[in-house]
């Protein structure tokens, strides 16, 4: 048992890597896209303030995901195993073809997935934090377009009178911190849902680990109401990792497919989703940082005339909104499914 809790917490972490890697577009498209960083440049910069997180902020997202969502009486590694074995192979697919759809998500309808396989639906705890994080998949790249098109509006009758070059040059290191919130905003809300699943992990094996000393007793946990620190740095230093080794896939498609962006557009967009973000977080809501800054890119391109935007692509995009959480919820039940029939815990 013990060695299973270990490879399961180290595979949380392989789920957390693959996030900063899947989702690192989110936070650097824009910013490469509009060429005021290079690749390279931009990742180690999005990196250092996806870890930066880690020191401030609540853990209200992570309580949520470990406590307030799936019934803790049914959860075991298996479930958790399954979860993040569904999770991961969705955020595989979606990058294979370079589409930029949700690992929160896929993280969340996974262990619902996995939980209902082995329970069925009394599984789930459906309140509060259900319906907002299924309300927000619609809210948040709604919130996002309009803070994206208002933002765009406004640097537009405050600069009307400047030329494009001064404007871009105005906006170049501007993005700079609009890009570093954005990456804040991304480590603050998407390390925390990992978090949740290790805390929902070790509550669930607590019995076997109550009167272990030395390390061992570090996997010890009597409720979900308390984050370990371990837990904390290793999740934001996983999620940082991805993020440096970047997935350029989805950079292109979120950086120029969608829409042309300039400096000004990028961070009216970076900033426009990075408050969305913001907020959320704050609420304990697991929002989808994919949702929003894909919100706010088409709500900046949308100023400058609708056929500025690619609608083919951003409808592939919602597609993969709309289809995340069922399809990782499937693929997880297949995976507890493989694994309950060959490790019994």
């Amino acid at each position: 048992m013990i060695v299973y809790v270990v490879v399961i917490v180290a595979i949380a972490f392989l789920f957390d890597f693959s996030n900063g890697f899947h989702d690192s577009a989110n936070s650097i498209a824009t910013i490469v896209g509009t060429r005021v960083l290079s690749p390279l440049a931009a990742v180690l910069w999005a990196a250092a303030f996806n870890f930066a997180a880690a020191f401030t902020g609540s853990l209200a997202v992570a309580k949520a995901i470990g406590g307030d969502m799936i019934d803790q009486h049914v959860v075991t590694p298996n479930v958790i195993l399954g979860a993040l074995l569904g999770a991961i192979i969705w955020n595989v697919i979606t990058w294979r073809f370079g589409i930029p759809s949700s690992s929160s998500h896929a993280l969340i309808g996974g262990y619902a997935g996995s939980a209902i396989a082995r329970a069925g639906l009394p599984a789930i705890m459906w309140g509060e934090k259900w319906i907002q994080t299924l309300a927000f998949i619609v809210i948040s790249p709604l919130v996002g377009l309009a803070a994206g098109y208002l933002l765009m509006i406004a640097v537009f009758w405050l600069f009307h009178r400047t030329s494009a070059a001064r404007v871009d040059r105005f906006f170049r290191p501007a993005q700079l911190a609009s890009s570093a919130l954005l990456s804040y905003s991304h480590g603050g809300n998407d390390a925390q849902k990992t978090m949740g699943v290790i805390v929902g992990l070790l509550v669930a094996v607590n019995p076997y680990f109550a009167h272990e000393t030395g390390w061992l007793h570090h996997l010890y946990l009597a409720d979900n109401r308390t984050i370990p620190h371990w837990v904390e740095i290793c999740a934001y230093s996983a999620i940082s990792l991805g993020t440096l080794f970047g997935g350029w896939r989805i950079v292109h498609t979120m950086g120029s497919r969608i829409t042309k962006l300039r400096p000004v557009g990028g961070f009216c967009a970076e900033t426009g989703g990075a408050a969305a973000i913001l907020l959320a977080t704050h609420f304990g809501i697991p929002v989808s940082t994919t949702h929003t800054i894909t919100g706010s890119i088409v709500g900046v391109g949308a100023t400058q005339r609708l056929s500025a935007v690619r609608w083919g692509i951003a409808g592939r995009i919602v597609w993969a909104w709309i289809l995340t959480i069922p399809a990782a919820a499937v693929i997880s039940a297949l995976c507890y499914f493989g694994l309950a029939a060959t490790i019994r815990v």
